[in-house]
């Protein structure tokens, strides 16, 4: 089952970016995957109200309906929708996801800490489309605890990754890196911290890239 909260035009034109009536523009709206507090959806959004990123958010989806990322979404008047994902097969839950996007034909899908593995028929139906960034300089360190993964390994400089989502593991094609130096006496919450930072910086700059 689906769950759609809708707004009305002129309240999703003001707080999500929309543009002047009547101009032909470039597909400029980007989808944000979610499945927490959404900080990198949050910076996004900030991105689009300041002006910096010209970009309109069609929708935010999350599989978690308390997401804090979710509830904040709605706060703002922007589109959202709640897919559980509780006991459903991932590809069968991915065509749900395709199901809720196409209508609204985002330029990209933009994953903002979506807890799940997306299949490849979800990467097929939206092909150089879907974006993730990841707390590392990738290739190194992809999957899970990239920053213990720093840490642990002994690297002088981190970072964080905006790439394409392809079929593997963090492995699609990057678009932009950001580096962070790993100082004496990190931790991985304190390393975490720094990385989120630039995430939130670089993350936005990205999507002007690809939009």
């Amino acid at each position: 089952m689906v769950f759609f909260h809708f707004v009305s035009i002129n309240n999703a034109e003001k707080y999500a970016g929309g543009q002047n009536k009547g101009e032909m523009l470039k597909n400029k709206k980007i989808a944000i995957l979610l499945s927490g507090r959404g900080s990198n959806f949050t910076a996004i959004y900030e991105a689009i109200r300041r002006g910096d990123l010209d970009a309109e958010i069609c929708c935010v989806i999350s599989n978690v309906a308390d997401a804090a990322g979710l509830l904040r979404a709605r706060e703002w008047g922007l589109q959202t929708i709640y897919i559980p994902s509780r006991g459903v097969e991932r590809t069968a839950y991915d065509r749900l996801l395709i199901e809720a996007l196409r209508p609204l034909d985002p330029a990209l899908v933009c994953l903002a800490g979506f807890m799940r593995i997306l299949s490849p028929v979800f990467i097929a139906a939206f092909p150089s489309r879907v974006l993730n960034i990841h707390p590392s300089l990738l290739p190194a360190f992809p999957g899970l605890h990239a920053q213990r993964q720093a840490l642990q390994y002994g690297v002088k400089i981190s970072g964080c990754t905006v790439h394409l989502a392809d079929e593997g593991m963090d492995t699609g094609p990057i678009v932009m890196q950001r580096a962070v130096e790993v100082l004496d006496g990190d931790t991985e919450e304190s390393l975490s911290a720094r990385i989120l930072e630039q995430e939130h910086d670089v993350y936005w700059r990205a999507i002007a890239c690809k939009l």
